[in-house]
This record gives structure tokens, sequence and C-alpha cells, in this order.
């Protein structure tokens, strides 16, 4: 169990650690939540919009995020890290927008000002990439856990079922509960931005678009360069060879013309 073939989600899982422990040192986490009223209407500090996914404020949703990203590697193992890291990157963008623009546009204003506050951490991220895994991932075992005592009348066990995923589920459930309701709100709308990709609600050219190789330590320019080394090799190799079996072929058919042409004088002469 490791992050083998998932440096996207390393990167994350360390990323996320280190960032919560140097802003928790620097004593700076008032910089990473919002109040509507405080930071966006009365301040203009839009910039907390761009920066309040980079960490958490508190180690306990440190722990669970990372246990849930670490838990979720299996999506970037099946996807490929530079699609992984294009579906992060994008999702950070739409969530980072959506989330902070339905709370002030559309929940503080019907809750009365009592829904003002969004509280710091990538989960719409995560909850993006949870989307991601539900429809790729399918659980490799289910079990049930008996809801009643007595013995069961049929083949049928009343109790209910879990699988293996279960657990990762309820890893997420709680971290989207940490502070909510400002947490629970990144959640849905991570869930549902994860779906619009899945779905292709999104622009196509969006789906489709890929950041560069280099970000996520791709060369593909060198590598084309060795694959291109490896035709010309072989092309290389093949050309003596297929020369070789066209001439050896050429002077099979001679003999074999020539033994076709002594066969039919010989018949001629023993007739005559």
């Amino acid at each position: 169990m490791s992050f083998t073939n998932a440096p996207v989600t390393r990167s994350l899982v360390y990323g996320l650690v280190g960032i919560s422990i140097a802003v928790s040192l620097l004593d700076i986490k008032h910089y990473f939540y919002i109040l509507v009223d405080l930071h966006l209407w009365q301040f203009h500090q839009t910039w907390r919009i761009l920066i309040y996914q980079l960490c958490y404020t508190n180690s306990s949703e440190v722990l669970f995020a990372a246990m849930t990203l670490y838990n979720m590697r299996a999506v970037e193992r099946m996807w490929g890290s530079r699609k992984f890291a294009t579906f992060v990157f994008v999702t950070s963008i739409f969530t980072s927008i959506l989330t902070p623009a339905i709370l002030a546009l559309f929940l503080r204003p019907i809750t009365l000002g009592l829904f003002n506050y969004l509280p710091a951490g990538p989960t719409p991220i995560i909850f993006a990439i949870l989307a991601q895994y539900h429809a790729m991932v399918p659980p490799i075992y289910k079990y049930k856990i008996a809801t009643s005592i007595s013995a069961p009348t049929d083949d049928q066990t009343q109790g209910i079922t879990f699988s293996d995923k279960s657990y990762r589920y309820l890893l997420a459930f709680q971290l989207a509960l940490f502070q909510w309701p400002g947490s629970l709100l990144g959640a849905l709308v991570g869930w549902m931005v994860g779906l619009s990709w899945r779905m292709e609600v999104l622009p196509r050219s969006l789906i489709r678009w890929r950041l560069p190789g280099w970000v996520v330590g791709m060369r593909t320019q060198r590598r084309s360069q060795e694959f291109e080394g490896l035709r010309r090799r072989l092309e290389g190799e093949g050309a003596p060879a297929a020369a070789a079996t066209g001439v050896q072929s050429q002077a099979d058919g001679e003999s074999g013309r020539r033994r076709t042409i002594q066969q039919v004088m010989d018949q001629f002469q023993g007739a005559f």
C-alpha cells in the first residue's frame, strides 16, 4: 500500500499536510476562511476565494482529508497522472468560484445572514474526486450487519449491507460535517462538479483539454525521440534482412524453373 503510480495524489497529500502545518506555525489561519459580510462585502478581499482551499485550520480535518485522498489514489492509477492533474485543476477553479458565489448570493440572503461562514480546506475538490471514485472503482467484497438478534426465517438475513468502500465514504462524510453547514455546502458543490465532469455536462473542450506533460513529470519529447530511434534501428535491421530474403527467394525461383525445364526435356527425350 503506497503512492506507486500516483504522484499527483502524493503531492496533494504532502502539500495539504505541509501547508496546514506551516499556516498553523506562522499563525495565519485567519487568512484562509471566508466571512461573506466582512471579507467579501466590506473589505472586498476577493483573493480569499483563490486560497481558501489550500489548507485546513485544524488537525482533525487534515487527518481525515489525507486518509480520504490516500484511499482514492486508484482514480489516478486508472486515469493516469496527466488526466487526474487536469481534473483537479479544473475542479479547483470551478469549486473556488461556485461555492462562495452560492453562499454569498443565495444562501446568505435566504437565511437572513445566518449562513455566512465558509471554512478553509479543499473539501470540494476531495468530494469531486470522490464522485469519480464512486463511479469508477467497484467494491471488492460486501458484508451485512444484522439488525435483529432473532433467527432468520428465510435465506435473507435482515440487516444493513456494507462494502469495503463504506469506511472510505464514512471518512469523507465526517469531513463534510466538521464545520457544517459551510463544509457541507463545499462537499455538495464538489460532488456536483465531479458528476458534471463525469456526465460531460461541462464544455467538451474543457473536458478533453490536458495540462502540459511536464507538469506531472512527463518527458514527452524525450520519449518520442527514444521511440523514433528505436524505429530507425528496427528499419535498419529489417532492410538487409528483407534484401537477403528477396535475393534468396529469387535464387530459389530460378533454380525451380531450371528443374522444371530439365524435367520437360527429359520427358521429350524419352518419348523420341
